[in-house]
C-alpha cells in the first residue's frame, strides 16, 4: 500500500482481506484466517455481524449525523443502555469517535470540577494516542505498582503503605486501566486499587475508569472495573462498543453531572452524539445481552486459559495469564515468539505479537472448537522449538 501511511509500529502482513464472517477473515488468494485479536480488540461480536450491519443500514437510511441543535431518539436510547450496563443510572452519557477522545474528555471534566492540576495513573497504563496522555513529564503522578504485585500482603493491601502515602492531594483524577496494562494483560491487586480509590475520593478527586480495552464483556464481566468492586465517577468506553464502527462513549455518574451543571462546561466536537454511532452502540449492547455473551466470555475464557496454561510446560513459555477472553502468553525469548507468530500466520491464525508476548483477544462469539484447535497447533510449533 504505497499511498497509505503505516505508523502503527506493526508490519502489514495481510494487505487485502476481501471478506469476513464471525471470527474468520478471508484474503484475495482464498486463504482463511482465525482472527484471535478481534481486529484491534474491536469486534466482540465478530466481523460482519448481521444485526449490527442491519442497524447501520437502518439508521443511515434516515439520519446518520446530527448538529448542535437537532438529534434523534436513538441517541437517548443508546445513552440509557450505556448507563444501565455501567451501573451509572441517573447519570448521563456522551458519544464520541474513539477511546482516546473519551479519556481526553473525562480528564477535562475532572479538572474543570476539581480545579486540581495532576492526573494519576498506574505506571504501565495506556490512556490513548493523544500527546496529552503520552507525555507525562509534568502534571502527572505515576503509581509504580510493580512492588505491589509481589507484596507479601497480596490482596490485603495496607492503606498505611508508604507508596500510598506518597499520593499527592493535588490529584484531580485517578485514571484506572483495569487489567490491560498497555496491552500486556497484567492485573493489579484489587485491594490496592480500592485503597487508591478511597484516598483519591477523600482528597476530593475523581475516579475515571479506562475500560476502552477491557469493557464490553471482554474480561467476563461487562467492564474490567467490575472485578475491583469500585464505583467510578466516569467510565470511558470504546473499541468493542462499535464492533468495528468508530464510536466511543463516556458515561458520567449523577453526582458529577450535577457538579457540571453548577459550573457550566463546554466541549464541542463535530461528531459528538451522532445518531449512527449511537445506533451501533445500542445494537451491540442488545446483542451482548440477547446472546448472553458476557457470561459466555467468562466460561469460555476460563476453559481457554486452562488449555493455554498446559503450554507453560514448554521451556519456551514463561507465563500464561488472562481474565475472560483477554489472555497473554509470555515467551522466554523474543526470537522464539517472532518465529512462532509467523508460523501461526502461515497456518491461518492471527494473534498480536508484542515483542516476546502474544496477546489473544478473540471475538466473544468464537467457537470453543476453534480455540482448542489453535492450542493444538500452537503446541505443535512449541514442540518443534
Amino acid at each position: 500500500m504505497s499511498n497509505v501511511l503505516n505508523c502503527t509500529g506493526h508490519e502489514l502482513k495481510l494487505p487485502n482481506i476481501v471478506d469476513s464472517a464471525g471470527a474468520y477473515l478471508f484474503d484475495d488468494r482464498g486463504n482463511r484466517y482465525l482472527d484471535l485479536e478481534s481486529g484491534v480488540w474491536c469486534t466482540p461480536l465478530g466481523h460482519k455481524n448481521a444485526r449490527v450491519n442491519t442497524a447501520i443500514m437502518r439508521q443511515a437510511s434516515s439520519i446518520a449525523h446530527a448538529g448542535f441543535c437537532f438529534s434523534n431518539n436513538i441517541v437517548e436510547d443508546a445513552a440509557k443502555s450505556v448507563l444501565e450496563i455501567t451501573g451509572l443510572d441517573g447519570g448521563q452519557c456522551v458519544f464520541l469517535c474513539s477511546g482516546s477522545e473519551a479519556i481526553e474528555l473525562a480528564r477535562q471534566i475532572c479538572k474543570h470540577i476539581t480545579k486540581k492540576p495532576v492526573t494519576m495513573c498506574l505506571h504501565d497504563a495506556y490512556l490513548g494516542s493523544y500527546s496529552s496522555v503520552i507525555h507525562r513529564e509534568n502534571g502527572w503522578h505515576l503509581f509504580d505498582w510493580r512492588e505491589c504485585a509481589v507484596c507479601p500482603n497480596g490482596e490485603d493491601c495496607k492503606s498505611q503503605c508508604p507508596k500510598l502515602k506518597d499520593i499527592p492531594d493535588s490529584v484531580s483524577e485517578f485514571v484506572f486501566e483495569p487489567g490491560s496494562a498497555s496491552g500486556f494483560v497484567r492485573f493489579p491487586p484489587a485491594s490496592l486499587i480500592r485503597n487508591i480509590v478511597e484516598i483519591i475520593r477523600a482528597q476530593g478527586g475523581k475516579i475515571v475508569v479506562n475500560d476502552v480495552t477491557t469493557g464490553m464483556g471482554r474480561t467476563g464481566e461487562w467492564f474490567g472495573f467490575n472485578h475491583y468492586q469500585i464505583e467510578p465517577d466516569l467510565v470511558a468506553i470504546g473499541k468493542g462498543l462499535g464492533n468495528g464502527y468508530p464510536v466511543s462513549g463516556l458515561a458520567i455518574n449523577r453526582k458529577t453531572i450535577g457538579e457540571l451543571k453548577d459550573d457550566i462546561f463546554i466541549y464541542v466536537q463535530s461528531h459528538q452524539n451522532d445518531p449512527l454511532g449511537a445506533a451501533v452502540a445500542h445494537e451491540v449492547i442488545e446483542v451482548l445481552i440477547d446472546e448472553d455473551l458476557v457470561s459466555r466470555a467468562a466460561i469460555l475464557g476460563g476453559k481457554f486459559l486452562k488449555e493455554l496454561q498446559t503450554l507453560a510446560n514448554s521451556k519456551c513459555i514463561t507465563e500464561v495469564r488472562g481474565r475472560g477472553l483477554m489472555l497473554a502468553v509470555e515467551f522466554a525469548e523474543k526470537t522464539v515468539g517472532d518465529r512462532i507468530y509467523d508460523q501461526l500466520l502461515e497456518k491461518g491464525y492471527i494473534v498480536c505479537n508484542r515483542g516476546g508476548m502474544f496477546r489473544i483477544d478473540p471475538p466473544l462469539v468464537i467457537e470453543e472448537a476453534d480455540l482448542l484447535r489453535f492450542v493444538e497447533v500452537f503446541r505443535s510449533l512449541l514442540d518443534e522449538e
